[in-house]
């Protein structure tokens, strides 16, 4: 296995995301979709956690598959919300003695139903309990635009900044306008911070869903995005084909800028996916040898100049 600190030291990541499934059928599914996307050659896949640990079985089966049947690094999302210390724990040793060695660290979101009982709150001390219990390169979540339940931009960028002062890398939610990446990588720069953080894509091939997923990141749907989907919402091969095209011109806006990587919402589905990773040329993308890549801090200060220049 390998740790994404370290790939990403080597040069940028790109990577998929999934949703674990549901029932047997949607296992299978999952799993054709896996092999599918295999022979691109990820840097790594990241696996969904639902809110309170609902899906905490279904997460570690989707994550333990991929680690023994598959090529690619596996990494499972971890919440704390709802969940105790020793449930966290015995799921972090689990993950170790598999021989996993990555971990997204979040604080989650509140069980539906019930209230919270669990004994954390906040990612950063999931954060410190990975790094006491297990030796995970561990990551965290980012939001571009800001966190759903942050009181203001300047609270939530200092508190993203103080988890990714714990942590080694961050993914964001999704986003539909560049800017608002760029413009937090330049807010936390301010800060004083340089760990990686790397952009995600969300190919829409469902406009109700996509719509929900943006409401519940507290991101902006924009106008133009409506105009151009709300008219074709019914038809599916419409939806897709401008979902992609989306994606694409997103990816392209976001590496002409040199990012830590790009990863890559799958919803477990294929074709979308990749017809975007190879819109984007990214198919060889980490065949390069590390001497022929730059460092994520040296991609950014590049960034960084031209964009001022």
């Amino acid at each position: 296995m390998a740790k994404i600190a370290e790939l990403l030291a080597a040069g940028p990541t790109y990577s998929f995301e999934f949703p674990p499934p549901r029932n047997e059928e949607a296992v299978r599914n999952q799993q054709k979709v896996l092999l599918e996307l295999e022979p691109l050659g990820p840097s790594f896949c990241s696996v969904t956690y639902g809110a309170g640990g609902s899906t905490r079985d279904n997460t570690l089966e989707t994550v333990l598959y991929i680690h023994h049947h598959t090529s690619m690094v596996a990494m499972p999302h971890l919440t704390c919300v709802g969940q105790t210390r020793d449930e966290i724990e015995g799921l972090l040793v689990r993950y170790r003695d598999e021989g996993l060695d990555n971990i997204l660290a979040l604080a989650g979101d509140l069980p539906l139903e019930g209230p919270d009982e669990g004994d954390f709150t906040y990612a950063v001390e999931l954060i410190e309990l990975a790094r006491e219990t297990c030796d995970f390169s561990v990551g965290v979540a980012a939001f571009p635009e800001i966190h759903p339940r942050s009181v203001s931009l300047e609270s939530d960028r200092r508190f993203l900044a103080e988890k990714l002062r714990l942590a080694d890398f961050a993914i964001t939610q999704f986003f539909w306008t560049a800017d608002h990446y760029f413009r937090m990588v330049d807010e936390l720069d301010a800060l004083g911070v340089s760990t990686p953080v790397i952009p995600s894509l969300f190919p829409v091939i469902n406009v109700a869903t996509a719509k929900r997923f943006t409401a519940v990141n507290g991101a902006e749907w924009p106008a133009w995005l409506s105009e151009r989907l709300d008219p074709v919402a019914d038809d599916a091969a419409e939806v897709r084909k401008i979902g992609i095209e989306v994606a694409t011109r997103l990816g392209e806006e976001l590496l002409a800028q040199d990012p830590p990587g790009l990863h890559i919402y799958t919803m477990n589905t294929s074709a979308a996916p990749k017809e975007v990773w190879r819109n984007l040329g990214l198919e060889s993308a980490h065949e390069r040898s590390d001497g022929e890549r730059s460092s994520p801090a040296s991609l950014g200060t590049e960034r960084r100049r031209r964009r001022h220049d």
